[in-house]
C-alpha cells in the first residue's frame, strides 16, 4: 500500500476519507456509516473531517462511526478562523472531542487564517498537545506566503500537512506551493480530487480509464496520488465509492497517459492564486 510519512514519523495510506456533507441528511446516515466502516476495513484509517461540517452532525456521525475502532483511526478535524483564538481553539477542540466521543484529535488543522494572528492560533494548538487532547497539528488552505509566515514562528515547523484544493482541473499548486511543501516534507492533502464530479465527463479522462479498465474517477484519484507525497480525501459516503476509491491506489498511470491528461489539464505556466472551495 501507498504509506505517506508525516513530519510527526506516523504514516497514512496516499488515500483517506472525507466526509463534507455528512451526516446532513438523515436518511443517508446508516450508509454513510456503513461507508466509513467499510472503509476501515479495507485499510483506509484516515478520516477529515472539521466542526463545520454540518454545524458538527458530522463529526457526531464519525463519532458513532469510529466507536469500538479508534485506536484503528487517523483521526482529523479543523477549527474554524472566527474560533481560532487560544480560549477559542481550545473550547472548539473540547466540542469537537465531544461529538466525536474520543479523548484525542490526531492531527487538528486551522481550517483556513483570517485575522487572528497565526501566533495565537499555534499557542493553542501547542497547549492542545501538551494536554494529550491533539497529537499534532497542521493548517488547511494556505498559500505560499501563509506556509513562509508559518514558518517562521516558534513552533511553525511543527507543521504536519497543508490540506488544499488540487485535481486535474486545479494545478495551481504544482507551480510553487506543492515545490515548497516538498522541499520541506510537508505533504500536501488534496481535497475534492475529482471536482465533485464535474470532471468525470471529460473525454480524455474517459479514454485513460478505458486503457485501464478502470471509472474516471479511478484515474483522477491515482493522478492526485501519483506524486508519491499527496493524500488524497475524496468524501466516501457510499459503500461503492470506497470499494471503487481503494482500488485506485493500485492503478499506475503511464507516461503516454499523464501526457494525454496534461494536454487536456495544462500543468500553470505561472504562479496562479490559490483555488478554494
Amino acid at each position: 500500500m501507498q504509506m505517506i510519512k508525516l513530519p510527526s514519523g506516523d504514516e497514512v495510506l496516499a488515500l483517506g476519507m472525507g466526509t463534507w456533507h455528512m451526516g446532513e441528511i438523515p436518511s443517508f446516515r446508516q450508509e454513510e456509516i456503513a461507508a466509513l466502516r467499510l472503509g476501515l476495513k479495507l485499510g483506509v484509517t484516515l478520516i477529515d473531517t472539521a466542526e463545520m461540517y454540518g454545524f458538527g452532525k458530522t463529526e457526531e456521525l464519525v463519532g458513532e462511526a469510529i466507536t469500538g475502532h479508534r485506536d484503528q483511526v487517523f483521526l482529523i478535524s479543523k477549527v474554524m478562523p472566527q474560533h481560532a483564538t487560544f480560549d477559542g481553539t481550545i473550547s472548539a477542540c473540547e466540542g469537537s472531542l465531544r461529538r466525536l466521543g474520543t479523548d484525542r484529535i490526531d492531527l487538528y488543522m486551522l481550517h483556513w487564517r483570517e485575522s487572528v494572528p497565526l501566533e495565537v492560533t499555534l499557542a493553542a494548538f501547542e497547549e492542545l498537545v501538551q494536554q494529550g487532547k491533539i497529537r499534532s497539528w497542521g493548517v488547511s488552505n494556505f498559500d505560499v506566503p501563509d506556509m513562509e509566515e508559518l514558518a517562521t514562528l516558534p513552533g511553525g515547523k511543527a507543521v504536519q500537512t497543508d490540506q488544499v484544493l488540487y485535481n486535474l482541473m486545479r494545478r495551481g499548486i504544482e507551480y510553487d506551493l506543492l515545490p515548497w511543501c516538498r522541499e520541506r516534507d510537508v505533504p500536501i492533502m488534496a481535497y475534492m480530487p475529482i471536482e465533485q464530479g464535474r470532471m468525470l465527463t471529460n473525454g480524455t479522462l474517459i479514454d485513460v480509464a478505458i486503457r485501464h479498465d478502470a471509472t474516471p474517477a479511478q484515474v483522477a484519484l491515482a493522478w492526485v496520488i501519483r506524486h508519491g507525497d499527496v493524500i488524497v480525501i475524496p468524501t466516501e459516503g457510499k459503500r461503492e465509492h470506497i470499494e471503487q476509491d481503494r482500488a485506485a491506489l493500485s492503478l499506475q498511470l503511464t507516461a503516454e497517459d499523464l501526457n494525454m491528461l496534461d494536454a487536456t489539464f495544462p500543468p500553470p505556466l505561472g504562479k496562479r492564486p490559490l483555488e478554494v472551495f
